[in-house]
């Protein structure tokens, strides 16, 4: 992996004894995401360190802090609020003391940050308030330190525009999606980047590998690219709490996906958001740039998306296969609703090609992946089970996504004439 992350440089892992506490991954993950490097030449300041420093030096020694467990010499807890920036998309954090160890958002204090520096105020009224919302372990500092997702308002307590938990946090407190117990499992796929160049890990620069087809789930030096990553985020994850059930190396070399729940209603979102700060925070670490592009390569590559799966009590029991084709019906017929909302660029990725059905056009099918909803064969076999929208981008707001699902499966009843005519177009895409 370090030869990727500099294809024109020769590096050497670089190992260093450690005896002290230390959280779940920062031990032996991050002494292997550590280089040395061999001979000279221009490089990062932090690689330059390493190379100059040995033994127990000045690297060790800030390792060992880092890793340094303070429970045995003080109540107080780092707390990390998260919030989502001005882009909808990018999260940022920033650390906070908090004098006890805490089990529930309620009990840490709103805080607040500029907005004028993340695009969401104005300069001359900047304060934007976050509310803390659900908590994580954080596998980064270990300890009873926390990661905290937050939510953004005004001091005046309205929700900012890119607040979109909100309402999430409404229609799933609805007593109608309370009561079918609403089921996500949402498939995040994203692609690593070389930092320097932002070319795919596993890429020659200004060149391409070779076609897909050996890529997916795959082993070997000249087929997975970036492993150490996905495995290091798979158990911070863990650590952390996050639901998250699984992961594999994608279609396009350098592309990986995971895999969190099934998690219900808000947590969904929430679940999905912390794991991306991780994700965001080991690649920092490892010197490799995240990309959540729905088409970060043209041509012919697969895009990147974040398959959302989704059921209701209802069609998780006896006959839910019928409630499921209704549900089904409802989405035909917000379709550009829902395609609006599901991630910038997607329009890249949803071309009818590479695994995806066109933008322009609703259509779902069994065990068929060129579909806007695919549903599997187990489903079809038993009579009940669950349906995967394979339209949302890898760049997607999960609290707008898995929302939206709800209010238009669960509270949005169409008129009977639109109702007929849709159930009449889906009977002959079938």
């Amino acid at each position: 992996m370090a030869q990727i992350l500099t294809p024109t440089v020769q590096w050497q892992m670089r190992t260093s004894k450690y005896t002290g506490n230390a959280s779940p991954i920062t031990t032996k993950m991050w002494n292997s995401l550590v280089l040395k490097r061999k001979g000279t030449s221009k490089s990062s300041a932090k690689f330059r360190v390493c190379a100059l420093k040995s033994g127990r030096g000045t690297v060790n020694r800030m390792e060992d802090l880092l890793n340094l467990d303070v429970s045995p010499y003080t109540d107080k807890i780092i707390a990390e609020y998260i919030w989502i920036g001005g882009s909808g998309i990018d999260l940022r954090s920033k650390s906070r003391t908090i004098s006890k160890p805490v089990e529930h958002p309620s009990e840490l204090p709103k805080w607040n940050y500029d907005g004028s520096s993340t695009g969401q105020a104005p300069g001359e009224d900047s304060e934007v308030i976050i509310y803390p919302q659900a908590i994580f372990k954080d596998p980064f500092r270990g300890g009873n330190n926390i990661l905290v997702i937050c939510d953004a308002y005004t001091p005046a307590g309205e929700p900012i525009p890119t607040n979109k938990r909100h309402r999430a946090s409404q229609i799933f407190g609805n007593s109608k999606v309370v009561d079918e117990i609403p089921w996500f499992g949402i498939e995040q796929e994203y692609t690593l980047l070389q930092t320097d160049v932002k070319w795919p890990l596993g890429w020659p620069v200004g060149g391409f590998p070779g076609p897909q087809g050996p890529y997916y789930c795959g082993a070997g030096a000249d087929k997975s690219f970036g492993r150490d990553i996905s495995d290091a985020h798979y158990k911070a994850c863990l650590c952390a709490g996050i639901n998250i059930s699984g992961t594999n190396g994608e279609v396009m070399p350098g592309q990986w996906e995971y895999q969190v729940g099934p998690s219900v209603g808000i947590d969904a979102g929430d679940h999905i958001w912390c794991s991306r700060y991780i994700l965001e925070r080991i690649t920092e670490q490892a010197g490799v740039v995240l990309s959540l592009d729905p088409k970060p390569i043209e041509g012919d590559w697969n895009g990147a998306g974040c398959h959302t799966n989704y059921s209701t009590k209802s069609m998780r029991e006896e006959g839910g296969f019928e409630v499921i084709k209704k549900a089904i019906l409802n989405l035909s017929l917000r379709h550009k609703i829902h395609i609006s909302a599901y991630g910038e660029g997607n329009e890249r990725r949803l071309t009818g090609k590479h695994e995806t059905a066109s933008i322009d056009k609703f259509s779902w099918g069994v065990a068929n992946r060129g579909c806007s909803i695919r549903v599997g064969r187990d489903t079809e076999r038993e009579g009940k089970g669950y349906m995967e929208d394979r339209r949302p981008a890898s760049n997607m707001d999960p609290y707008v996504v898995t929302s939206l699902l709800a209010e238009s499966t669960l509270l949005w009843e169409p008129t009977l004439e639109a109702e007929a005519l849709a159930a009449q177009k889906l009977a002959m895409n079938v």
